[in-house]
């Protein structure tokens, strides 16, 4: 079966972001998700509670038991919480990162503002993982803590992509969402160009796990053959559906419908 992706990131008992958003991508998109969890994390629509990280040797025992046996066509990282962390996926994965691509989503911060990196992670994602990646997602925030580059426009979002390929990615798609205006862009650089994708800005409070699931539907249609553009395309078309369609869970950054292209059941 081809569409395998190894997910490695923090586990949201809220079912909105981190593993549990990410398997749901997945598998809506018809691809085969396998995990590796590096932290339970307390939170809900309203907040992060608490983060217990996984101890270092679980983590690693995790990866290599689905590797072992599954096998992966593509690696999404996500939540990384400790620069330990880091180091070991930079390890683990170099000398497989060009055989089986990876997808590096550099989750710094909750949607609701909460931290959930620990001090020097943003730092060391960018030296030991950004390297590695096939494509890193970055919202403007985010890819801000990775290249100093101060981004209020699609300009700025562009030029933060080109730093983050020189750093040695092989393409960056640097996300519009916190920028004002109608509509969102996301900006995609890599050595075809600079390529956009816009859409119109959905006015609601339900937002909660948006780059978890861009990422993974990134890194499933990698696994499944599509090129980083066309992958892009239909990740950025998965998750405006997913927003547009949302179920209005929760008192604060609610949950994304990631289940919108399965029908539902027929009473």
């Amino acid at each position: 079966m081809k569409g395998r992706v190894l997910i490695i990131a923090g586990s949201d008992p809220s079912g909105g972001a981190g593993i549990q958003a990410d398997i749901k991508t997945v598998t809506a998109l018809g691809g085969y998700a396998a995990t590796a969890i590096t932290a339970l994390t307390v939170q809900n629509t309203r907040g992060v509670g608490a983060i217990y990280p996984v101890p270092l040797d679980i983590i690693t025992q995790q990866i290599d038991a689905v590797l072992s046996d599954i096998g992966a066509d593509v690696v999404k990282i996500g939540m990384v919480g400790e620069p330990d962390v880091v180091d070991m996926l930079a390890t683990t994965l170099s000398p497989t990162a060009n055989a089986t691509p990876v997808i590096l989503d550099p989750v710094l911060v909750a949607t609701s503002g909460d931290a959930l990196a620990g001090e020097g992670v943003g730092a060391a994602i960018a030296e030991k993982l950004v390297p590695l990646a096939a494509v890193v997602t970055p919202n403007t925030n985010e890819a801000t803590a990775l290249t100093g580059v101060s981004i209020e426009s699609r300009d700025d979002m562009a030029a933060a992509g080109e730093v983050l390929l020189r750093r040695g990615a092989r393409a960056a798609l640097v996300t519009g969402g916190h920028l004002p205006g109608d509509n969102v862009v996301d900006v995609l650089v890599s050595d075809e160009g600079v390529a956009r994708f816009e859409n119109p800005r959905i006015n609601t409070t339900s937002t909660h796990g948006t780059g978890c699931t861009l990422a993974s539907a990134v890194a499933v249609g990698l696994a499944q053959g599509l090129s980083v553009a066309d992958a892009v395309a239909r990740a950025v078309r998965f998750v405006h559906a997913a927003i547009a369609t949302a179920p209005g869970l929760g008192a604060g950054a609610g949950p994304l419908n990631h289940a919108h292209m399965i029908a539902p059941p027929r009473r």
